[in-house]
C-alpha cells in the first residue's frame, strides 16, 4: 500500500473541525502551540458562538491545526509509505507531517503567512471556484475581467482571484457558458494571483528566519504543492513555499504525482472532503476518504491498514 496524505486548503472551516483529534494526547503539542498564536484554545474557539473562522489569519491557523493534529492518526496507524501534499495553506502544513518543522514553527509561520498576504492584499478582493468548463476558458473570462487564474483543479475546474465586483461577473458570465457551478469561495485574499507579489516577497524572509530539520527516517515524500515535483532539496522547495503565494498552483500535477507514485489510499486532513472529492476523481481505484468522514481515530487506522 502507498498513502496519499492530502492536507486542504481554506474554506471548510466549522466547529466540529477537530472531533477526532480534539481529545488525543499526541495532538496535545499541536493545540497548546495555537493556543500561544491564537490566543485562545482552537478546540474551543472553533465552538464560539460567531467566531469568525474563515478570517485569514484564523482560518490558515486552524487548517494547520486540523492538519497537524490529524497527522498524529496516521503516525499511530504506522503506515510503511505516505507521500504528502497540500492545497495552499496545506502546502505548508505538509512540511510539517514530513518532519521538516516542528508543530510551533509551522503554526508561527502560518500566521506570518496570513498578515502578509493580508497586507498585501488589502479589503475587497478573494476567490471564485468554476468547475464544468474548460480550463482555457475559464482563464480567459477571467482575464476579460482583470482576475487571475488561481489553482487549476483539473481540465475543467479552477480557481480565479481578483475583486470581488470581478469574481461575480466571472461566475455569470462561467454560468453562461456552461460552468455546472460558478461561486465566489469564502476566502477573502487574492491567493496564487500576482496580486500578492509582495506577500511572497515577505513570507520568504519569514521562511529564511526557520530552520528547517532533516526529515527523520521513514519520513513521507513531500511533494510542492505548487507543480507536485519531489521536495528534495530544502532550500528550492522554500522558494517555492513562498512563490505560491502569489503564483498558479497546479494541484492537477500534485494529484497526477500521487498516481505516478503508486498510490492507492488517499487521506484527506483538515476541515472538509473538497481534496478528498478530486482525488476519486483523479485517481480512480484508489481507495479514498476525508477525515472527517470517520467516526473514530480507530477506524481510520483500521482503514489504512486494511490492504
Amino acid at each position: 500500500m502507498t498513502l496519499a496524505v492530502l492536507l486542504s486548503g481554506q474554506g471548510g472551516q466549522h466547529p466540529g473541525m477537530f472531533d477526532l483529534t480534539a481529545d488525543r494526547p499526541a495532538a496535545a503539542p499541536v493545540f497548546a502551540a495555537a493556543e500561544r498564536i491564537l490566543g485562545r484554545d482552537p478546540r474551543n474557539l472553533v465552538r464560539e458562538p460567531g467566531a469568525d473562522l474563515h478570517g485569514n489569519r484564523t482560518g490558515q491557523i486552524l487548517c494547520c491545526v486540523a492538519a497537524l493534529a490529524g497527522w498524529t492518526i496516521v503516525e499511530a496507524a504506522g503506515a510503511v509509505r505516505t507521500v504528502v501534499a497540500g492545497y495552499s495553506i496545506g502546502d505548508l502544513a505538509a512540511w510539517g507531517c514530513a518532519g521538516r518543522f516542528d508543530a510551533a514553527a509551522i503554526l508561527r509561520l502560518a500566521a506570518a503567512r496570513a498578515e502578509a498576504m493580508d497586507a498585501a492584499a488589502g479589503d475587497g478582493a478573494g476567490l471564485a471556484g468554476i468547475r464544468g468548463i474548460r480550463l482555457a476558458e475559464i482563464e480567459a473570462i477571467a482575464g476579460r475581467y482583470g482576475a487571475h487564474l488561481a489553482i487549476r483543479n483539473a481540465d475543467d475546474s479552477a480557481v480565479v482571484g481578483g475583486p470581488r465586483p470581478a469574481l461575480e461577473d466571472i461566475c455569470a458570465a462561467a454560468r453562461a457558458a456552461g460552468a455546472q457551478r460558478a461561486v465566489i469561495l469564502s476566502v477573502r485574499t487574492p491567493s496564487h494571483t500576482p496580486l500578492l507579489r509582495e506577500a511572497s516577497r515577505h513570507f520568504a524572509d519569514a521562511l529564511a528566519a526557520e530552520h528547517p530539520q532533516r526529515p527523520p527516517r521513514g519520513a513521507p515524500r513531500l511533494l510542492s504543492g505548487l507543480d507536485g515535483a519531489p521536495v528534495f532539496d530544502a532550500g528550492a522547495g522554500l522558494s517555492k513555499l513562498a512563490d505560491q503565494i502569489s503564483q498558479t498552483i497546479d494541484w492537477a500535477a500534485c494529484l497526477t504525482a500521487c498516481r505516478e507514485y503508486g498510490c492507492d489510499t488517499v487521506l484527506e486532513l483538515g476541515p472538509g472532503h473538497a481534496l478528498a472529492t478530486m482525488a476519486r476523481n483523479a485517481l480512480p481505484g484508489a481507495r479514498v476518504h476525508a477525515l472527517e468522514e470517520f467516526r473514530s481515530a480507530i477506524g481510520v487506522a483500521q482503514w489504512i491498514g486494511a490492504t
